[in-house]
């Protein structure tokens, strides 16, 4: 593995275990009374000052009744569920539902809801970008087109253009997103020329 990749693992095992103990409502007192570890190493641990050991990590995994995987965010052997870890940016979620390094990278984005719907501020980026709407109604920006998008919609566009996603009456909006390197675009896709169904209805 990547030493790098091995850095960021380790860094990131003292905020889980932080997350860990405060969801659980458990102080650095109690789990010393527990594990018999000193809380000054616990709490360096938590910090990040103190490298996770198996002999630290042993315990609190029992305490936690996690698998010791769970602790350092490694994944299961065999276990075929996959485990999303959400990415949050620009003011909303994105579920990565693919993995592979590469290639088309599959989504799920939700748009939160807001007492007003958002300005347009497109931006524009490299790549080829296909979304289907799965719940609320979707505003998208793309050059001089405004369109409004219902459940059941789809898109693609290529992303350099300036474009812009948004919630079209401030309520919840849950996207499916199909994102590719220039050119590579999904085989399902709507004539961009063809007005929405919201729009053919207006």
């Amino acid at each position: 593995m990547d030493p790098k990749m091995d850095d960021d693992v380790l860094d990131a095992v003292g905020p889980r275990l932080r997350a860990m103990r405060r969801d659980r409502g458990i102080t650095l007192a109690d789990l010393t009374a527990m594990t018999g570890v000193s809380e000054s190493t616990l709490s360096r641990l938590e910090s990040g000052q103190r490298r996770p050991s198996l002999e630290l990590l042993l315990p609190l995994a029992r305490i936690y009744d996690v698998p010791l995987d769970d602790l350092v965010g490694a994944p299961r052997t065999g276990d075929p569920r996959i485990h999303l870890k959400p990415v949050r940016r620009f003011g909303m979620t994105f579920l990565p539902l693919s993995r592979r390094p590469g290639g088309v990278h599959a989504f799920k984005m939700i748009i939160p809801a807001r007492p007003e719907p958002l300005e347009p501020t497109p931006q524009t980026h490299e790549g080829f970008e296909w979304l289907y709407v799965l719940n609320g109604r979707l505003r998208l920006v793309i050059g001089e087109r405004d369109l409004t998008l219902p459940p059941g919609e789809a898109a693609e566009f290529d992303t350099s253009l300036p474009h812009w996603l948004g919630s079209a009456d401030g309520g919840v909006v849950e996207l499916l997103i199909l994102f590719g390197l220039q050119g590579m675009r999904a085989h399902i896709h709507t004539d961009p020329h063809r007005p929405s169904q919201a729009e053919s209805q207006r």
